[in-house]
């Protein structure tokens, strides 16, 4: 399936189920589509929190009623996308992971090696786009012995990197410079590969405009946080994205980014006491107040959840200036919040089947764009998503001839 075709059936069923992925159970007592569907409100709704955490990292793989069962089987078929294995790494120099905690030095590595595999061209220089200390862009200027640029907007990170840089030899230039500026394209040349691993929304969102503005030759890009743009309304790239049936919003583009998958244990005891805590202020708020709305509240109120249960929902009250009697029993509010945390995730299981399926839209209107300007394009997967949830990555490379390429 070409990219034109897959875009434009995952954009049809988006925007036919968007009462389904656009309802967020952390904010609605109620969802809308619980009337129509019962049978599977009422089956999330009787589910434990550990039940719900078990499902969360694969939704699609939950035996529920329907119309579950039958979104989960289109969601695998619009996410399946190649699954590329870098090269074994051979023994590497000290210098180039040090001081790279484990897990970010895999994803380097890994995308390092499945970029200067899946790309048809050898480079001739590098540019590290929002670079750091330009781990990524070091490794791949240190094994194919080309140029690097790094491009960077701390000071204290570009003079890290140039050391790093200068200990391994490597021809590395570490500029700082705002990336969002207008006169940082004059850094890209028509020859360059562009490289970015995890580079936020607007962040990379300009540098494929400045990309094919220079008609720079190659691109890996695996994209982060796509709400993380300056409109409130999302911008989309290509043309086939900008006569989709589909507009969404900042809100809606975090949708791919509500998950764990790195966590450890204690992060997520933490997350979980805070969301119960939370969603308890919101039950005792609604009902003292005799108002059935949702007060937006800050994650981490003053005082956080050393103040004790009562402490905190005390702390979101005062937040909101709010005078509310207290409630019968501060025990028994609590629990309910943390049967309502219960309720709340596994009734989040059906807005997660649209997670994946979204953010494949927001890359394929990348891929697009590519295309439109003349690149052969590839989608995939450069690592495992226990490694990092956003392991998607995007490699361009212009050719003489432009090839259309498909899944």
């Amino acid at each position: 399936m070409s990219f034109a075709a897959h875009f434009a059936e995952l954009d049809r069923w988006l925007h036919q189920h968007q009462a389904l992925w656009r309802a967020k159970p952390f904010t609605e007592l109620q969802l809308p589509w619980e009337a129509d569907w019962p049978e599977l409100a009422h089956w999330l709704r009787q589910r434990s929190l550990a039940e719900a955490e078990a499902a969360h990292q694969a939704p699609q793989l939950l035996q529920a009623p329907a119309p579950f069962t039958q979104l989960a089987a289109d969601a695998i078929g619009f996410i399946r996308l190649p699954r590329w294995q870098a090269p074994p790494d051979n023994a590497l120099p000290e210098p180039l992971y040090r001081h790279i905690p484990g897990r970010k030095w895999q994803q380097i590595t890994a995308f390092a090696g499945v970029a200067a595999a899946q790309l048809q061209q050898p480079a001739t220089r590098w540019i590290d786009w929002c670079a750091g200390k330009g781990h990524l862009g070091r490794l791949l200027a240190w094994q194919g012995r080309q140029p690097l640029v790094c491009l960077e907007q701390d000071a204290a990170l570009i003079q890290a990197g140039a050391a790093l840089s200068q200990a391994l030899s490597v021809d590395a230039q570490h500029l700082q410079t705002d990336v969002l500026a207008s006169d940082c394209a004059k850094q890209l040349r028509g020859h360059d590969s562009v490289v970015a691993l995890h580079a936020c929304g607007q962040l990379h969102m300009t540098l494929l405009q400045q990309l094919v503005a220079n008609d720079c030759r190659q691109l890996a890009l695996s994209p982060c946080c796509y709400n993380r743009i300056e409109p409130e309304r999302y911008q989309p790239l290509s043309a086939a994205a900008r006569a989709a049936q589909l507009q969404l919003s900042k809100e809606d583009l975090s949708l791919p980014l509500q998950e764990t998958v790195t966590a450890g244990q204690r992060e997520r005891q933490q997350r979980d006491r805070s969301m119960a805590w939370r969603l308890a202020f919101d039950l005792w708020q609604r009902e003292a107040r005799g108002i059935d709305s949702y007060l937006p509240s800050p994650s981490k109120p003053p005082g956080g959840t050393v103040q004790g249960f009562a402490g905190f929902c005390r702390s979101l009250a005062e937040h909101h200036q709010l005078q509310l009697a207290d409630p019968d029993s501060w025990p028994q509010l609590e629990q309910r919040g943390w049967q309502r945390l219960a309720e709340v995730r596994n009734l989040e299981l059906l807005r997660g089947l649209f997670r994946r399926p979204l953010e494949v839209w927001l890359l394929l209107d990348r891929a697009l764009y590519l295309q439109e300007a003349g690149y052969q394009v590839q989608l995939g997967e450069f690592c495992s998503r226990s490694l990092t949830p956003r392991n998607l990555l995007l490699l361009a490379e212009k050719q003489n001839q432009q090839v259309i390429t498909s899944l």
